[in-house]
């Protein structure tokens, strides 16, 4: 990858503090469980805010396994699109939990980029009551997202990537994970 497309993908990239449900992007991303059930946290702000349709299409097209996403209609949401991303429950690093975290950011750009979503907002995957290291998943989720806008969708079907975290240690976590990427 040459440092102008890292670069171009770098500044696609974007980390606020908020509510995900109140953003104004074509797809919010949900932390959901397996069985993509309204659950509590980003799950259950999203399911809430999209209403009962959201719950009903999910168990139309549910379970779906750790590391995997899948995409729904945003019901009453401002986003057209919610992808349920299925991360890991951590268990101290040695069951896989690093590469299914990955593998769940990658599904749902995949699933973004192949729907048109021309923007796409992110939880902090894993790191309420998964307890995912806050730290690690930063890193891991900004690594991944820049990984894939350089090599999976270079010409920016994507064009915004927006982390939405709920805390300020995890925006601090986040923006840094980005400023290290940038080399600032």
């Amino acid at each position: 990858m040459t440092a102008d497309i890292l670069r171009a993908a770098l500044e696609r990239m974007t980390v606020v503090k908020g509510d995900i449900t109140s953003l104004d992007v074509d797809a919010l991303v949900n932390a959901a469980n397996d069985r993509l059930l309204p659950g509590g946290g980003v799950c259950g702000a999203i399911h809430a805010a999209a209403g009962t349709g959201l719950a009903a299409e999910c168990a139309r097209i549910g379970p779906c396994d750790t590391g995997d996403a899948k995409l729904t209609g945003g019901h009453m949401l401002k986003a057209r699109f919610v992808i349920h991303a299925v991360g890991p429950v951590w268990h101290g690093g040695h069951m896989g939990e690093i590469g299914h975290l990955a593998s769940c950011y990658r599904r749902a750009l995949e699933l973004a980029r192949d729907s048109g979503a021309k923007s796409v907002a992110f939880p902090a995957i894993s790191t309420g009551i998964y307890g995912f290291p806050t730290d690690q998943a930063a890193s891991i989720s900004v690594r991944t997202v820049a990984d894939f806008l350089s090599h999976h969708d270079p010409h920016g079907v994507v064009l915004q990537v927006i982390f939405c975290c709920f805390g300020p240690d995890s925006v601090r976590l986040h923006a840094d994970a980005l400023s290290k990427l940038r080399g600032s």
